[in-house]
């Protein structure tokens, strides 16, 4: 509806470490579009218009030598994430492009200006986005001209921890993060200049950290306050949080987690968390949802998983039924096909990580399917067919396991969460936090907890 010319760029403009680039992929999923992301001072002048070459051309019968230029290596990148994906539609995504070289500054003026990297136009179906640092993070920050401020829209993207902490829950950042993190928000981000240089705690820390966290937790492996100090550039936050994470681990073992979710908890644990300090009573909290969290994600992956298995069984069913070839052969088809199909996407940028995680277990599940295909060595199709509807149901009733064991540990935390504290504002957080996830609230509409909905009715009225 809008002609080209009046399709202007995106510029965002915030503080580095709060998630620009994160916004872009979450874009790009939901509106199923490519992706082709580039930070732009990486590149000289040469990568980003392409190399000048000389080529004969004639004008009014005379032949003259006219510099021309290859194409730019992002642009030809553009056209290679097409072919990948077969998506004709995407974001150029250009991070930092206010700090590009002196050489760089008049062809990315003309970048967002002309939608064009020398003489190559962007092509048609993608929009460009560019983001950039406000000059107090950044000593490299070039100002944008009038001419040029003119032609953009421009979006300033700002902190907020409440947006942040819902992505933390699809990202699965570390429990013990996000509990400390509620108790002192003042530590999400901080960009401060002190008399030893800059001292930050950024979003991008946050998450790196949590990574860390997990992998040290399986490997048995501490994280203290230097480790943290290499993700959260600011000593005292540091400092803080590897105090702050020890307690957390202190908290997990005298609470005996494992017997709250069984739903044999001893009642003298409830006397004591009622009576404990608040920053005690938000962690137990944060550690409860931490392990259902898990166990929604856990739910939702093999959920998708038996949904992804059953529309491969019905075209199996069906194929058998026109296609005048072994079982085996039509089967092993479906799995390239789906093999297919996900690497398409995969390339694309188009999963996010528990798509990713339900198609791989997809793929694993039906190549198991074909293993015991070949090894029954089977060629009538109704016994072809039972065999993996028989592997199906057992699939599915891993499922209805899961489910059975996700909703007791839930009811069981709920009544120790409601022991503990009666009607009081940690019942309100536990429910709240509840009601901000997307699989939990998946889990719980598909699934039901009368607990849930008679707080939550009780939050909603207050």
């Amino acid at each position: 509806m809008i002609p080209s010319i009046r399709q202007r760029p995106i510029l965002l403009m915030g503080p580095p470490g709060i998630g620009k680039t994160q916004v872009m992929e979450q874009v790009a999923k939901e509106c199923k579009v490519a992706l082709v992301s580039y930070t732009i001072t990486h590149h000289t002048r040469q990568s980003a218009v392409g190399l000048p070459f000389i080529e004969k051309k004639t004008y009014d019968g005379k032949e003259y030598s006219v510099t021309e230029y290859t194409m730019s290596e992002i642009i030809a990148s553009v056209y290679d994430k097409m072919e990948e994906t077969g998506l004709r539609e995407g974001i150029l995504f250009i991070d930092e492009i206010n700090c590009v070289s002196e050489t760089l500054a008049p062809t990315m003026l003309q970048f967002l200006q002309c939608k064009t990297f020398g003489n190559q136009k962007i092509p048609t179906g993608w929009i460009i986005v560019a983001a950039g640092n406000p000059p107090e993070y950044n000593k490299s920050v070039r100002d944008f001209d009038v001419v040029t401020l003119d032609r953009i829209k421009k979006i300033d993207v700002d902190v907020n921890y409440d947006v942040w902490k819902e992505y933390a829950y699809q990202a699965d950042i570390h429990p013990a993060i996000l509990a400390y993190l509620e108790i002192r928000r003042d530590y999400f981000y901080r960009m401060e200049t002190t008399v030893d240089g800059k001292v930050f705690a950024t979003a991008r820390g946050w998450e790196d950290l949590s990574c860390l966290i997990y992998a040290y937790e399986r490997l048995g492996l501490a994280v203290d306050k230097e480790i943290v100090g290499e993700y959260i550039c600011d000593p005292a936050t540091a400092t803080d949080f590897a105090n702050y994470l020890e307690l957390y681990y202190v908290y997990e073992k005298t609470y005996n987690m494992e017997s709250i979710f069984a739903g044999n908890a001893d009642p003298m644990l409830n006397r004591r968390l009622s009576e404990a300090p608040f920053d005690e009573k938000v962690s137990v909290i944060s550690i409860l949802l931490g392990r259902l969290s898990r166990g929604f994600r856990d739910y939702a992956i093999l959920e998708n998983t038996v949904d992804n298995v059953f529309d491969a069984l019905k075209t199996f069913r069906k194929n058998m039924q026109t296609a005048d070839r072994p079982p085996i052969s039509i089967f092993a088809d479906i799995i390239q096909s789906v093999n297919a199909a996900y690497t398409r996407k995969k390339e694309a940028g188009l999963y996010a990580s528990d798509d990713d995680k339900s198609m791989v277990k997809t793929i694993n599940v039906l190549e198991e399917m074909s293993r015991k295909l070949a090894g029954d060595g089977t060629a009538d199709a109704g016994s072809a067919f039972e065999l993996v509807r028989t592997e199906f149901e057992q699939l599915n009733g891993q499922r209805e396991k899961m489910c059975d064991r996700v909703s007791a540990e839930l009811n069981n935390t709920y009544a120790f969460v409601e022991n503990a504290f009666g009607e009081s504002p940690q019942l309100v957080l536990f429910t709240t936090e509840l009601a901000a996830g997307s699989h939990s609230m998946h889990f719980i509409e598909e699934n039901g907890c009368d607990a849930f909905y008679r707080n939550n009715k009780g939050l909603i009225r207050a």
